[in-house]
């Protein structure tokens, strides 16, 4: 299918006159509906439009921006896709919002204006509504608006910083997951001493059955292998222990199952405080322990910062101190920075939705916007649809 943006109403007119013409022609020759519709799809397919739009498709990454959600919209959010389209030229930004709020903040600012469009919207999705309601009755609103623009195809992928639970509701209904998907997960990346590791699930599926982790883990190994390059990811579920015989009922039924997946490598149990390690690349758990880890991790992080800073200048000698050891200080922090990473990508949908930070930083939204460059090259939902839906539910093929 072929999508015409703003020469629309030019594109629909040309090809509709061409195509009762065609219709017209082939009344004269007594040919059949099938070769008459054969002729328009021809006509179709090979306009000046569609030309153009395959053209676009194949040589750039569009990416649907919802510019109201989170709490520093819109300056954030467009500040930091102005930074993305001025680093690389390979990207489009397809803002949804307010068009004036939209514009007001691009004034002044340097950037191609073929790498931007804007469509306005008239609503937007609060944090404290009910997801699945306003999902369902906001169909105007910033959020809807951009996902449905995924589903239709017209953008690759969608990114914003709104309700966490309008995200996922959308995600799943609008956008629809890939068949032989049973849940998608959200998927971090968390900074660990080697590097990151992917924690999946972390906040999408609270009430998660077995065979669901084992496609999460599945999911998750296909993930690290082509966006992070770890060849042979590691899996671990997060347990109270290390034996097998210890958690709950959801562990203790789930750990079977990825030992016998032989499509991952399965290490066994990690223990909360062995994730900041970083010796196992994918960590598998459901959204309610996830989140709570995550949260933790962001907290403890921010809470260190801050207690670093502070007796760094707590008197002159540390302050001479600080001076030396700063640069080195800033670049291993820089590490654990989450906002380097991205944001959370929900797996195993048909179209890329990408969850960051509601106060999120220009800094997280440029990352979460090459985030999905990287997601479109590496074809990571043909890869999760191949591995999970063929053979039906108990499908443990390969990993690619």
């Amino acid at each position: 299918m072929c999508y015409y943006g703003k020469d629309s109403v030019a594109a629909v007119s040309f090809l509709y006159y061409n195509i009762l013409e065609r219709i017209a022609q082939n009344k004269q020759d007594n040919k059949g509906f099938s070769e008459i519709a054969f002729y328009i799809r021809k006509d179709i397919s090979e306009s000046v439009f569609c030309q153009k739009r395959k053209k676009e498709y194949y040589m750039n990454t569009i990416i649907a921006v919802d510019a109201m959600g989170g709490d520093n919209a819109p300056g954030a959010i467009v500040k930091g896709a102005v930074e993305a389209v001025n680093e690389r030229k390979d990207i489009i930004i397809h803002f949804f919002g307010d068009k004036d709020s939209i514009e007001k903040e691009l004034s002044g600012q340097q950037y191609d204006p073929a790498q931007i469009r804007i469509t306005h919207t008239t609503e937007e999705i609060s944090c404290d509504e009910s997801p699945a309601v306003a999902i369902k009755k906001k169909k105007d609103s910033s959020m809807v608006v951009g996902l449905r623009s995924v589903k239709a195809g017209e953008c690759d992928a969608f990114v914003s910083a709104g309700s966490s639970g309008a995200v996922l509701v959308g995600g799943q209904v609008l956008v629809g997951k890939c068949k032989g998907v049973k849940r998608a997960p959200l998927a971090p990346l968390v900074p660990t001493e080697k590097g990151v590791s992917l924690l999946i699930d972390c906040g999408a599926n609270v009430d998660a059955r077995p065979e669901h982790l084992v496609q999460f883990a599945q999911m998750g190994s296909i993930y690290m292998k082509n966006i992070m390059g770890v060849k042979n990811p590691k899996v671990a579920i997060v347990n109270i222990g290390a034996e097998e015989a210890k958690g709950n009922a959801l562990v203790k039924e789930t750990y079977p199952l990825l030992k016998e997946c032989s499509g991952i490598n399965f290490v066994g149990s990690i223990e909360a405080r062995d994730i900041p390690k970083g010796d196992v690349d994918v960590i598998v758990t459901e959204a309610f322990v996830g989140n709570v880890i995550l949260k933790l991790e962001e907290g403890l992080a921010g809470t260190l910062i801050h207690v670093i800073k502070k007796g760094m200048m707590s008197n002159l000698r540390s302050k001479l101190g600080a001076l030396l050891v700063k640069p080195s200080l800033k670049r291993t922090l820089k590490t654990f920075d989450a906002s380097e990473y991205g944001g959370a990508p929900l797996l195993g949908l048909k179209g890329l939705v990408v969850k960051i930070h509601g106060s999120s930083s220009a800094k997280e939204t440029k990352n979460a916007i090459f985030q999905c460059v990287s997601f479109k090259e590496q074809k990571i939902n043909q890869k999760i649809m191949e591995h999970l839906s063929v053979g039906g539910e108990n499908e443990t093929s390969k990993i690619s």
